[in-house]
């Protein structure tokens, strides 16, 4: 009874694992990618804290 339960839970570990392993591989971003991508997250958070004043001077 203990063997299968063992294997079981041996294997859904080791899935995970490896599932968790492939999928943080991120593929190569050149620095100019990289300079963009901060680029585009700063542009949306700017836009977001501007909606967020927004919101709150309707309210008021």
């Amino acid at each position: 009874m203990k063997k299968p339960v063992i294997h079981t839970l041996l294997i859904l570990f080791l899935g995970a694992s490896f599932l968790t392993v492939s999928s943080c591989r991120d593929e190569e971003k050149t620095t100019e990618d990289k300079i963009e991508q901060v680029g585009d997250d700063i542009e949306e958070g700017a836009e977001e804290v501007g909606d967020e004043i927004d919101d709150h001077t309707d309210d008021n």
